[in-house]
């Protein structure tokens, strides 16, 4: 996996970031579907570190840190230290609690440290070369550990969102790795065991750029989300014309 399979530039994210400056300090608490998932694995089995991939600006792996004590990393192709060691102090932890490595996850880096956990949250479809960057989460685990991997699903209403409304965030994400049955071959492929692929949540959409869209879109997004909430509510099923996410979980081989 080289670089040329990142969708995005280094530049992009930087101001990405630094136009969500001002939302990015304060308290960290669970309130999504992805904190669930995250809670389940830690509860249930034995997890003593944890490592975040694409993890800036460090809301989960503060959120780990914070609940469970755990030995905690963080890599990203982007790392503003101010803003992880101040989103650490608002949680009332040391400014150098979490293990910070900036690196865009190729192969150039070599490896080191292995956990017990491998989690990203919006990450593998932003490169091209989707059985790579999966592989590159195995890189990190312990023989047997757990890994979390989660992506948006762009393939029904939110996607058309993107579409329609914010075509630059669109076009930096791979829709063709948002199906379930590819990433079961991925993971075939790359010998995941126990793997379970399938889609999280029963409704919700956001738009990065809603401050700038004009009334029409605003109302637009607001009725469609009173709209899906209403009949995820009536037919409380996950799917792919709805559900916001896409979850990829399984072990790493024992051997």
């Amino acid at each position: 996996m080289e670089n040329k399979d990142l969708l995005t530039e280094r530049k992009f994210w930087e101001d990405y970031w630094n136009n969500k400056r001002d939302e990015l300090i304060g308290e960290v608490e669970q309130k999504g579907y992805q904190h669930r998932e995250l809670d389940n694995i830690i509860t249930n089995k034995n997890i003593a570190s944890i490592i975040e991939l694409g993890g800036f600006p460090g809301t989960f792996s503060v959120y780990v840190k914070k609940k469970y004590k755990l030995e905690t990393a963080l890599v990203d192709y982007f790392i503003d230290r101010s803003i992880v060691e101040d989103l650490l102090l608002a949680n009332q932890l040391e400014k150098d609690s979490i293990h910070l490595l900036e690196d865009d996850l190729t192969l150039t880096h070599e490896i080191t440290k292995k956990y017990d956990l491998v989690y990203s949250l919006g990450l593998i479809e932003h490169f091209n070369d989707t059985k790579g960057i999966v592989q590159r989460h195995l890189d990190f685990l312990e023989p047997g550990g757990e890994l979390l991997i989660i992506i948006p699903n762009f393939r029904g209403v939110n996607g058309w969102l993107q579409r329609k409304f914010n075509r630059p965030n669109y076009d930096v994400h791979n829709i063709s790795c948002m199906d379930l049955d590819f990433l079961k071959s991925v993971a075939k492929e790359l010998k995941i065991e126990n793997v379970s692929v399938y889609y999280m949540g029963k409704f919700s959409i956001w738009l990065d750029n809603i401050k700038e869209q004009s009334i029409f879109v605003k109302a637009l997004v607001k009725t469609l989300f009173v709209l899906g909430k209403a009949v995820t509510k009536i037919i409380p099923v996950d799917s792919k014309l709805l559900s916001p996410f896409i979850v990829i979980k399984g072990n790493s081989s024992k051997i």
